[in-house]
């Protein structure tokens, strides 16, 4: 099992900035993708970033391109995602989500493939 909690949500103004940690524990292999997904209210959870593990490869949605990084502390075993140049269109519950499944070098970015998510932290970016 994985243990996945995220914190750093919050109330802030378009072009402010916010960092998402999300501190796991438990189940770490090294081989694992950890992701970043987002939830506005009568919409799909939607892909934001992934990394894996291991290798600190990414992959970001075009939406966030170049304004939000996901990173991660192998020592601390927790994943970020730095959000800058916030946008009204940010506001969502934001996911922390874990893949054991991704196969070697692949980094999936559907939600549906991720084995363990963490209960969401809201972001609210008024303009």
């Amino acid at each position: 099992q994985v243990q996945l909690v995220e914190s750093g949500g919050g109330l802030v103004q378009a072009g402010d900035s916010l960092r998402l940690s999300c501190a796991a524990s438990g189940r770490t292999a090294n081989n694992r993708v950890m992701g970043w997904f987002r939830q506005a209210p009568g919409k799909e959870r939607e892909f934001v970033a992934v990394i894996r593990w291991s290798a600190g490869t990414t992959s970001y949605a075009d939406s966030v391109k170049g304004r939000f990084t996901i990173s991660r502390d192998s020592a601390k075993n927790t994943v970020y995602l730095q959000m800058n140049s916030l946008k009204p269109e940010d506001t969502s519950v934001y996911y922390c989500a874990a893949d054991f499944g991704a196969p070697v070098f692949a980094l999936r970015t559907n939600w549906r493939l991720f084995d363990y998510w963490g209960q969401g932290t809201q972001v609210t970016v008024s303009s």
